[in-house]
Formats: C-alpha cells, sequence, structure tokens
C-alpha cells in the first residue's frame, strides 16, 4: 500500500488515527489539518508515530521561528536575491503538479554569498517552497484532485567549478536539509538535464544531505532530454528553450518573467566592501570555544540588538536566557530563545534583533566549537533598548 488517502493499509489507518490524536494540541496551527498532509510526515519516517511526531513538532517551531505564516506577504526578497538567483515557477506537469526551474550555470555562487546573508538565502527557498504549496492547493481546488508535489528540472548546463565554491556548497547543504526536514514529500522528480562531466563531482558534495528516498527521484537525463521531458510535460506547458512552446507575452522562449536567469552579480552588491560599521568590542574565540556575552533586562518587552562580523570563517551564534548573572553555564544547560546558527559573517556582516517578553539574563553566545582548527575574531556591537525605545524603532 503507498500509504496515501484512499490506499492504506489497516495497519497505515490506525498509525494516522493515532497520529492526529497525538498532535491535536499544534493541528489548529498547522498549515492544513488534512489526512493528505498527515500522511506526508508519516510517509517521511516510515510510519514510525514517535520519528512522525518529532518531526512535525519540530516544524512547527521551524515555522514560528522562520516566521514562515506570513513569509510570502511580509518579507521583502533582497533585491540581490531577485535579480540574481536563477530560478523559477514555470507550467504545470502532465499531472497537474507545479514545474520549478533551477538554471546552474548563469549563477554566481561567490558573488552571491559575498551579497546576502545566508539566512536570507535560506529564508528565499523557504518563500519558494511555501509559493510551491500554495500553487499545489490551488491545483487541488483546479483539479478536484490532491495536489502536493513538484516536478523539478535542473538544468546543468555551464556547471563548472566557480559553482564548487565551498561556502555556496555548505549553505545549499543546509537548504536541502531544511527541505528534506520541512517539506516531506514535497517533491515527485527531479530531472537533470545537460548535465557536464563534473555533474558527478558537484553531485557527490551535496548528495549527503539528501534522504535515500530523495535520492531516487533524481533521474539524469542523457542527449534525448527534451523528448524526455514532453514525457513528463505538455509541450503547452513546457518553455520553447526547453523543447516545448510556451513563451512570455513578448515571444522570450525562456520565459524569463517566470523564471530567472543569473549572471554575475556587479561588485556594488557585495555587503561587507560597502558597510563599514566601527563595532564596540572584538574578542579572539579559540578553537573548539566559545564566548558569551550577559545582559541583565530588568523590565519586560526590553530588546536586544545585535551586530557582528568575523575574520576568516564562519562563525556560529545563538541567544539564551538563564536566571543569575556571571554564572557561567554551558548552552544546553540555558534556555534556548534564538537557535544556534553558523553565520557567513566573515563575508557578509550579520545584524539581528530580539524583543524579550520576560525579564531575565540573556546570554548572546559565539560559537567556535565546531572549529578544531582555527580561531576566530569576532567584532560586535549589542544595544540594549528599553520599552519607549522599542515602540519609537517600530515607527
Amino acid at each position: 500500500m503507498s500509504g496515501r488517502v484512499g490506499d492504506l493499509s489497516a495497519k497505515q489507518a490506525e498509525a494516522l488515527a493515532q497520529f492526529r490524536e497525538k498532535v491535536k494540541d499544534i493541528l489548529p496551527q498547522c498549515p492544513s489539518q488534512s489526512d493528505h498532509f498527515l500522511l506526508r510526515w508519516l510517509r517521511a519516517r516510515n510510519f514510525n508515530l514517535q520519528k512522525a511526531e518529532a518531526m512535525l513538532r519540530k516544524h512547527m517551531e521551524f515555522r514560528k521561528h522562520m516566521k514562515v505564516d506570513t513569509i510570502l506577504t511580509e518579507w521583502q526578497l533582497p533585491e540581490v536575491i531577485e535579480k540574481y538567483l536563477s530560478g523559477g515557477m514555470c507550467g504545470h506537469d502532465r499531472e497537474g503538479c507545479p514545474v520549478w526551474y533551477d538554471v546552474v550555470g548563469p549563477l554566481d555562487p561567490k558573488g552571491m554569498m559575498h551579497s546576502v546573508s545566508k539566512q536570507d538565502l535560506i529564508k528565499s527557498k523557504v518563500r519558494d517552497c511555501e509559493m510551491l504549496q500554495k500553487e499545489c492547493d490551488l491545483q487541488s481546488e483546479r483539479l478536484g484532485r490532491n495536489i502536493e508535489s513538484i516536478t523539478m528540472v535542473y538544468d546543468c548546463e555551464g556547471l563548472g567549478m566557480k559553482h564548487l565554491y565551498k561556502p555556496a556548497i555548505e549553505t545549499y547543504g543546509e537548504i536541502l536539509t531544511m527541505f528534506e526536514d520541512n517539506y516531506p514529500e514535497g517533491l515527485k522528480r527531479l530531472l537533470v538535464i545537460k548535465a557536464p562531466k563534473l555533474f558527478p563531482v558537484a553531485y557527490n558534495l551535496v548528495k549527503h544531505f539528501l534522504s535515500e528516498d530523495t535520492r531516487r527521484k533524481v533521474v539524469v537525463l542523457g542527449s534525448n532530454w527534451q523528448e524526455v521531458l514532453q514525457k513528463y510535460i505538455d509541450p503547452e506547458e513546457l518553455p520553447a528553450y526547453y523543447g516545448g512552446k510556451l513563451t512570455d507575452p513578448d515571444g522570450d522562449p525562456r520565459c524569463r518573467t517566470r523564471i530567472t536567469v543569473g549572471s554575475e552579480i556587479p561588485k556594488t552588491y557585495y555587503v561587507r566592501d560597502s558597510i563599514k560599521v566601527d563595532y564596540d568590542q572584538s574578542v579572539t574565540i579559540g578553537r573548539s570555544s566559545s564566548h558569551q556575552v550577559e545582559y541583565e533586562l530588568l523590565a519586560p518587552n526590553c530588546a536586544l540588538r545585535w551586530q557582528f562580523t568575523c575574520d576568516g570563517a564562519d562563525v556560529g551564534f545563538g541567544v539564551y536566557r538563564k536566571k543569575k548573572m556571571g554564572e557561567w553555564m554551558k548552552a544546553s544547560e540555558m534556555e534556548e530563545i534564538v537557535p544556534n546558527e553558523r553565520y557567513n559573517a566573515h563575508l557578509v556582516p550579520e545584524d539581528g534583533s530580539l524583543t524579550c517578553p520576560e525579564p531575565g539574563v540573556y546570554v548572546l553566545r559565539f560559537d567556535n566549537t565546531y572549529s578544531i582548527f582555527q580561531s576566530k575574531t569576532v567584532s560586535f556591537t549589542v544595544d540594549v533598548l528599553l520599552p519607549s525605545q522599542v515602540n519609537q524603532s517600530e515607527r
């Protein structure tokens, strides 16, 4: 049995009922409460109730942290991503699923990593996933049947050594992990076209981020790729550039109003060279070490605002809360407020803020524990805003 609605074994149907009961406290906040939605998490964990529940609960925390529910309406995509990050949704496959195109060759990975933060890149991909999910929902209404996955076409023409830029590969790995963890069963098939000899090398660098099930959906097409694409996508829905009949209103065969085709990013977008900041403090964090900075907030709804940069390589950063000033504690012993993540602050300076609804001692922690060979110098500025100042800054 496939584990989908209408094709469940008795054991799978029982697992679905139990799963619904286990997660009933968070269901109202979920994007959907349907059996189709819940079965995606169960299939992703082979109907292991405990693992599926943990996965869904972690996803709901992810949605809260990333403000996913409003990402399509309230988050402004950085200009450099909008103009230069290749790819886009265009048409539907023969079964009505949205088709997404990734155009690798024109992409400028190094320029992108110098022009925008890693977190904004990841957030842009969350936005893409939500846009595709919204289109799946609309297609379900139009066609009267459940649509929940996409077809992806991966155009590898022009793939070269510049695309193996290490910070970009690491970020792409994090994007793949995000997709696997938060959009299970969202990929129907991935069709790789025009793959050069370098493709196996590039794929080997990222395939360990993919589940075995996802790897099975990756199909590398040969010289007859246009013919195979039309097997899955009607020519009326396939851009003329890829062998179909679809064009933009102005006749553009690449459908650039829907599929962004990147190019080299002008250095005027590079952030590190264009933003000069005088930081209040600087500290060298030894290899396998961390550095903590404490702030005691005595009133509710104060805010912390920070900026930091790093020399040489990325650095971890997170915000925690504890009860007493001056008492050093491990990260695992404190309450995590802003999850620890690794930031490419050596490429793009980072800034952020946090409104603290509860008084307490807040700890900003710079993390280099994962680096066994390299120390890092971090320069940073932290401001504490009182509630009245917070209100003024929001006007």
